[in-house]
Parts: structure tokens; sequence; C-alpha cells
């Protein structure tokens, strides 16, 4: 019987299958991702309409705080978008470990109050490889978090924050977590993604949010 481990052989090691949205900006398929920051909801829809239709969002029922179909329709057509109301917080995950579960559309987006701890998200990436093997497609699950996000055991973890010069539409991607790439930031405009932040922006705090916007 050979000694030899078999992690030290000469054979390439193949990245698993991901969506990429942008060069650097990798998401593996079967996996559960954490998105944060003011602009989550933004980074999400450019992820959904990367990956195709349909996809389900899973919230609880607020009033003025739901998305805007109007500004939903530069990123992705708000009828590829089904939403998921549960009654019960406490349903959120379940919800969304079930149709990961089923393999039946390519994204699951769901937002939290706060993240969640490492036994329910070890239980979403378990239910999100069931669905690769046995539904009809490689499931995407991306769950939002408010601030910093934070979420234990989570596959990569990425925070989209407004950063807006007078007539032009910026915004700073930062990749927080990553199994096997450091944390990064770059700076986005329109659909071009850069590492070099404009000038003008570098000693600027990003201006505030307007409260109950749909899309930052």
């Amino acid at each position: 019987m050979s000694l030899a481990d078999p992690l030290l052989g000469r054979r390439p090691h193949h990245p698993p299958p991901a969506l990429e949205l942008w060069d650097g900006v990798r998401l593996p398929y079967a996996r559960v991702h954490e998105v944060c920051g003011r602009a989550r909801r933004t980074l999400a829809l450019r992820l959904a309409a990367k990956a195709g239709g349909p996809v389900f969002w899973i919230a609880q029922e607020r009033g003025g705080g739901a998305l805007n179909p109007d500004g939903m329709v530069p990123l992705i057509g708000p009828g590829q978008v089904t939403f998921l109301a549960p009654k019960s917080a406490s349903d959120l995950l379940w919800c969304m470990e079930e149709v990961l579960r089923a393999g039946c559309v390519p994204t699951v987006i769901t937002e939290l109050p706060e993240p969640p701890p490492m036994t329910p998200v070890r239980r979403l990436h378990l239910a999100a490889e069931t669905g690769a093997a046995q539904g009809m497609c490689q499931p995407l699950g991306l769950i939002l978090t408010p601030g910093r996000g934070g979420a234990a055991g989570i596959e990569t973890r990425w925070g989209l924050e407004p950063a807006h010069l007078p007539g032009r539409d910026l915004w700073r991607l930062e990749r927080m977590r990553a199994r096997m790439l450091p944390p990064q930031v770059w700076w986005l405009e329109g659909d071009s993604l850069t590492k070099q932040a404009p000038r003008t922006t570098q000693d600027a705090e990003p201006p505030l949010a307007p409260q109950g916007t749909a899309l930052t």
C-alpha cells in the first residue's frame, strides 16, 4: 500500500463550478453565500440575473421596504422573481432549505434580520448539495444580512456599498471572505470593475441611503 499523501500529488487543482460575475468575483454553485452592505439587494439581483431565472426571493412581509419592480428592471425582469413571505422569521431559513433541497431554481435569496449561526448554515449547504444532485440545477443560495454580515460557516461573504459621485453611479465591492482567496476591494461603475479607486473617493465617506428605498 502506498504511503504517499494524495494531497501531495501533481494533479492540477480544478476549482469547483461557480458563477463568475466579474474576474475575481466567483461564487461556487451548490453552496450558500452571504451578501451584506447597504446595496446588498442590488448585488443579489446582479448575481441572480447572471445565474438566469427564475429566482425565489424569501423575505418577511413589510410595508415600504419591499423591492420596487421599476428599480429591478435595469438588473433583472421582475417577472423572473417569485416572492415568498413566511409569516415567522424562524421560517425564513426553513423555507430556503426546502427550496434549495428541491433544486428547482438557479438562485434562492433570503433576507435575514441578522447573520445565522453555524448549524442552520450547515443545513443550507447540505440542502444545496442535495438539490444539485437530485434536482434540475445547481442552486446558488444567497443570504442577505445587515451591516458587515458575519454568518458562520458561509462559503463566501461579499459587501456592496454606494459610493456615488455627482453624475456618476459608483459602488464599492468587497470580497470579505472566501475559502481560498484573500479579502479584496473593487470599484464598480456601470458594468466595469476595477481595483483602482477613483481619486476623488479615497477620502470621501459613501452617502447614506435614503430610508425606504427598494434598491440603493
